[in-house]
């Protein structure tokens, strides 16, 4: 991640396992090396080296920026399917960076628990990525813009590997999300998403 906030910028290194629902990221920047987060299901705990404690993350907490970047705990932990949390519609074919899109608009579905009332999505048209998403409060406010800058086809599968995300609620700063590296379905250890296992 490097997140640039005015003049200054931050760059932070992690790794991260994913398996459904369940999640371990853990950072390798020398400032924050030691810190992880773990997500099972619904609930998402945080464990920082220096005090030796794992905080569990709730309610308006998850809204916050993650390690101070412009990307949520939620954005960065979401692993539910889109279409079980917001109802969809095709509003419209735009073309976007030179890539011909479908621009599809989702409601959050009543009685979901969502960070974003509304999401309005730039869906490729031949390769099936999304390419900017813009996320909306129920006011109807802009809240962010994520862009998708690079994607590459990786095991017969497009990917986004270097993203943007922009924070309008805040001034002069932007997160790009940059993955280095991907393994799918490798073998991830028992225990890995363990309590015991962040420590």
């Amino acid at each position: 991640m490097l997140i640039v906030n005015g003049n200054r910028k931050m760059s932070k290194t992690m790794e991260s396992f994913i398996e459904g629902n369940n999640a371990l990221s853990h950072f390798t920047n020398p400032r924050d090396r030691g810190t992880k987060f773990l997500k099972r299901g619904d609930d998402l705990w945080m464990f920082f080296p220096d005090a030796e404690d794992i905080v569990k993350i709730s309610g308006h907490m998850l809204n916050q920026g993650m390690m101070g970047s412009d990307f949520s705990y939620q954005d960065m932990m979401e692993s539910d399917k889109l279409t079980d949390l917001y109802n969809f519609e095709l509003i419209g074919e735009e073309e976007l960076h030179g890539r011909q899109c479908y621009v599809l608009e989702g409601i959050a579905k009543e009685n979901k628990e969502v960070s974003y009332y509304r999401r309005r999505s730039w869906i490729d048209k031949e390769r099936f990525i999304g390419l900017k998403e813009e996320l909306y409060a129920q006011s109807g406010r802009l809240l962010k813009i994520m862009n998708v800058n690079r994607v590459e086809q990786i095991d017969d599968r497009w990917y986004p590997i270097e993203s943007v995300m922009e924070n309008k609620l805040r001034k002069n700063t932007s997160t790009d999300f940059i993955i280095k590296s991907i393994e799918f379905n490798p073998g991830i250890p028992a225990g890995t998403f363990s309590l015991e296992n962040m420590q």
